[in-house]
């Protein structure tokens, strides 16, 4: 059985309330080397059998499709998860 994760990110146009909300919360709580923080998404898609470039290709479809809002979000990674 493969897995293929799809990282989606907020476009960088695009406000990112959490993330700034993150990001003020990291220096209180004594980590002050990270200036700015982007929140994203992960979706982990299982397979049967082996990981193909096929597979990942209808994965990164699959991301700019269903997975994302292409108006404000862009498919950032779609690779093999390695065990």
């Amino acid at each position: 059985m493969g897995r293929v994760v799809v990282d989606v990110m907020p476009k960088p146009e695009i406000l990112d309330p959490q993330g700034k909300a993150v990001a003020n919360a990291l220096p209180r709580l004594g980590f002050t080397q990270f200036s700015s923080v982007r929140q994203g998404k992960r979706f982990e898609l299982e397979v049967d059998g082996p990981v193909t470039e096929e597979i990942l290709a209808a994965a990164r479809e699959a991301g700019e499709k269903v997975l994302s809002n292409p108006v404000i979000e862009d498919v950032v990674a779609v690779y093999e998860e390695q065990s």
